[in-house]
């Protein structure tokens, strides 16, 4: 597989559109209406229309293919939520005029629950608490062969294209292949450059990119792990897969998440973190769980085998796998 490959330019075009829509929905305040699935999170308008689109594409194009993703329409069915059905459908119109209601449910329902040698694993919006702030999120988009993520694509509308100028445009794309590198592309303009993570390799200028949410990640042992190490410079807080781009091009040294002490038990989904993972690794850097272990996507929609993340730029890997041992003795 190369940039050529039509797995590439299929899912670049999908998360350029789901992106597109994603947008639209955030500057319609009418659009934001959310409803609650059972889990309590909440999901917008742009989750379902973002995954609708996600889905065609890869359907329309792989028709074989098995589509993980995280949404269903079995909330969106239900006769209580039909306007905000109306307006998922009236975003995905803006795309495919000639789509019905119906079409958007069975698109969206493309989703599978099954693993296979061959799977496309989703989040239409991963960060949808960041999107409803008007703040970071991500559509995120990957591609797995035999248990190894190829492909990798992170749409992320919110961000700023150069990192030296955060007040002026902002929408990237990210991707890597696997053996073929990372890139960042200019949603608006296509341009394009080559990823690298940064070259830190005194532990006390880490920067540090863990999660808004301190539900998400142990924020309290974050802090302790930061005193370790003396690490001086301010954490950089950021929703969703988001941060694996910053560590990607070098902006933020280490995502960090330990998972939050009353999450007990809890497992990352696949989803969360199968696109952010490659484009790191294809940046130059590092990804593994908090003991080391590679992430593992073969075990269903949970990653049953691992234990919190750590995204670095890999210089400084084993130092942070150490220092997580200390602190948590």
């Amino acid at each position: 597989m190369d940039e050529n490959s039509l797995e590439v330019l299929t899912a670049i075009r999908a998360v350029k559109m789901a992106s597109s829509l994603c947008e639209k929905v955030g500057k319609d305040l009418i659009g934001k209406e959310s409803l609650l699935k059972r889990d309590r999170s909440p999901v917008t308008v742009a989750d379902y229309g973002s995954q609708a689109i996600l889905c065609k594409w890869i359907k329309d194009t792989f028709p074989e293919d098995i589509i993980l993703a995280e949404e269903d329409c079995s909330e969106l069915k239900k006769p209580v939520h039909s306007k905000i059905l109306e307006q998922v459908t009236r975003f995905v119109q803006t795309f495919f005029p000639e789509v019905s209601s119906k079409d958007v449910c069975r698109w969206i329902d493309f989703s599978s629950q099954r693993i296979t040698d061959r799977f496309w694993a989703m989040d239409p919006i991963d960060g949808t608490k960041g999107f409803l702030r008007g703040d970071q999120y991500a559509i995120a988009l990957a591609l797995i062969e035999n248990g190894r993520v190829v492909l990798g694509l992170l749409g992320c509308p919110n961000l700023p294209v150069d990192k030296a100028r955060p007040d002026q445009r902002r929408g990237c794309l990210f991707y890597a292949v696997r053996g073929k590198g990372a890139f960042q592309m200019d949603i608006e303009t296509g341009e394009k450059q080559v990823l690298h993570v940064s070259k830190v390799q005194n532990p006390s200028e880490i920067i540090l990119t863990e999660s808004v949410e301190s539900d998400h990640s142990d924020h309290l042992f974050h802090e302790r792990f930061r005193e370790k190490l003396n690490i001086l410079k301010p954490t950089l807080r950021v929703d969703s897969q988001v941060k694996y781009g910053t560590v990607a091009r070098g902006e933020a040294t280490l995502y960090l998440r330990i998972p939050s002490p009353s999450e007990v038990g809890y497992k990352e989904n696949i989803w969360d973190h199968a696109a952010g993972s490659i484009i790191t690794e294809e940046s130059g850097g590092k990804v593994t769980d908090s003991l080391g272990r590679p992430l593992e996507f073969t075990s269903g929609i949970k990653m049953e085998k691992n234990e919190g993340i750590v995204a670095s730029n890999g210089i400084l890997h084993d130092v942070v796998l150490n220092t997580l041992k200390a602190v948590a003795s």
